[in-house]
């Protein structure tokens, strides 16, 4: 069924790692597949760290990634903001990743955008009502992604969604998101390779996000039992995946491989 596939996306936390440790057979996997011939861009709604540190990462876990093969919500943000002339923004996430809205100007008042990231603990009343005034104020809500959770080594977490959605519901404004499972992310990506989607898969362990968002995007998509994966959420969802495999270590033999 992955004969005609010759691009491959795949995320990141979750199918390649759980924060510090490395899936098993996942370095292994990704060579194989290179191996194979089979076009690789690596793409992730991570928003806690920059682009570089991400790449870092990667290569401080074993993955040879080039820079051209990650693709990050940061840069299809600075993009779209680009594209609707957003100047003055409001940026709710860490310090290290504003580096990737170098481009922008950071402001608190008379914001043409507030764009979200991760926060993490950081997260509370005062920092969601102040992005709650400024888009009730006109700024446009740009999400970087809305997932709903995501998986730490001490267990599931609640990831950017939920944040979201809190301002989505107070204000009565629907955010534009640019990470998965939006159909913009996955044509983007594709368009910028010149590929078709029936010509390419996406391994991800979100069903909704990454595997749901790549089977409206008509990609092929492939569900691993790993990172935030769970047998009862994968039913109640009505997601019928392309293939369910283990990990990522069994992706290479869908290709012979």
């Amino acid at each position: 069924m992955f004969d005609d596939v010759v691009v491959l996306l795949i995320d990141l936390d979750g199918v390649l790692y759980v924060e510090e440790e490395p899936i098993a057979g996942a370095v292994e996997a990704v060579e194989r597949l290179r191996g194979r011939g089979v076009t690789l861009r690596f793409v992730t709604n991570t928003t806690a760290h920059s682009r570089d540190r991400t790449l870092a990462k990667l290569a401080r876990l074993g993955f040879s990634v080039a820079g051209r093969e990650l693709v990050t919500p940061a840069a299809l943000a600075v993009q779209h903001c680009r594209e609707q002339g957003h100047q003055r923004v409001a940026l709710i996430m860490n310090e290290e990743v504003k580096r990737d809205f170098a481009e922008l100007q950071e402001s608190a008042d008379h914001t043409d955008a507030v764009i979200i990231g991760d926060l993490g603990p950081a997260f509370g009343y005062d920092v969601l009502n102040r992005a709650f005034r400024q888009v009730m104020g006109g700024a446009e809500l740009i999400a970087l992604q809305k997932n709903r959770y995501w998986m730490r080594a001490d267990g599931l977490s609640l990831d950017v969604g939920p944040f979201v959605a809190a301002i989505e519901f107070a204000t009565g404004r629907e955010a534009y998101v640019v990470g998965k499972p939006a159909r913009g992310f996955f044509d983007q990506v594709l368009a910028e390779l010149g590929v078709r989607a029936a010509a390419a898969a996406m391994v991800g362990d979100d069903i909704e996000s990454d595997i749901g968002g790549a089977l409206r995007a008509g990609l092929a998509a492939i569900l691993v039992r790993t990172g935030k994966y769970r047998e009862e959420r994968v039913r109640e969802s009505g997601i019928e995946p392309t293939v369910v495999v283990g990990s990522i270590a069994g992706v290479p033999t869908l290709f012979g491989c």
